[in-house]
């Protein structure tokens, strides 16, 4: 592929999800780590779109660099924690700029969901019993019992309750496991309610985010879930690809409605790039 800052159909850059389509678990994908770096290498934009609100985007881009992914600016990583965030602030003002000096939130999820929680001028509590204005709940491997309840007690005694995604499952090495989804549905249950709020995928808005902030008029959204990738990049506008190296696969595709229907299905990113090279 010619050194150009577009690619196969005219894309001028790639909004791509991580879990599933670059790495499963720890480890990449086979091939996946190779093809961004060609597209890198080309001039095409690459950005990283991702539910997982569990790291800072400064710890993926490390992750993805100790992969091997060129990535040059930790502001390639789109996260839902900062999405969720900001649903937060839009649903209950933080009435201040200094950290932790607002309104009680309780923070069911990562320390680097309650960091931000905290900088954005609330005040992250763990316990129901704070009377706590807002319940964000976020994916967290190390999220227990304990913290599922508190978030349950102040969400039943009318705190509004934000998700920063919706996932049920999330892509291993050793295979599927329960995701921030299914998290959340245990809370619902006890609750009897959904979320009030959804900040990640499918939602377009971090899309359309990372596109503005890196010039991309027409980007390609790959991903590897029919449910939150590529309906969210067909809510945003943009033409999608399913890679089969994660969740759904081929038959699922045949079984979705418009909105979860992909523009093209690729095996994998290497084959979206043999793709690419046959329309040099």
């Amino acid at each position: 592929m010619s050194a150009t800052s577009t690619f196969f159909g005219g894309y001028d850059g790639l909004l791509c999800d991580l879990d599933g389509v670059v790495y499963a678990g720890n480890g990449a994908i086979p091939g996946a780590v190779d093809v961004l770096n060609v597209l890198i290498s080309a001039g095409v934009p690459v950005a990283f779109v991702t539910n997982n609100a569990s790291r800072s985007p400064a710890q993926v881009a490390g992750h993805l660099r100790a992969l091997g992914v060129m990535v040059s600016d930790n502001d390639q990583v789109f996260g839902s924690a900062s999405a969720g965030v900001e649903l937060l602030r839009q649903e209950v003002p933080p009435q201040g700029e200094s950290a932790g000096g607002g309104p009680a939130v309780l923070v069911a999820g990562s320390e680097h969901l309650a960091t931000l929680v905290s900088e954005a001028g609330y005040a992250v509590t763990a316990d129901a019993c704070t009377r706590p204005a807002a319940v964000i709940q976020g994916f967290d491997p190390s999220l227990g019992w304990h913290t599922l309840a508190q978030a349950s007690y102040a969400i039943q005694n009318g705190a509004v309750w934000i998700a920063t995604n919706l996932d049920l499952t999330i892509p291993r090495a050793e295979g599927r496991a329960p995701g921030n989804g299914s998290l959340v549905n245990a809370v619902a249950t006890a609750c009897g309610r959904r979320p009030d709020l959804s900040a990640g995928k499918p939602e377009p808005v971090m899309f359309e985010l990372a596109a503005r902030r890196w010039g991309m008029t027409r980007p390609l959204v790959v991903g590897d879930r029919l449910d939150t990738d590529i309906e969210g990049g067909n809510r945003a506008g943009f033409d999608t690809a399913l890679v089969l190296t994660g969740i759904h696969q081929r038959t699922d595709a045949s079984e979705v409605d418009e909105l979860r229907t992909p523009t093209h299905i690729v095996p994998s990113l290497t084959d979206l790039l043999d793709e690419a090279r046959t329309h040099e």
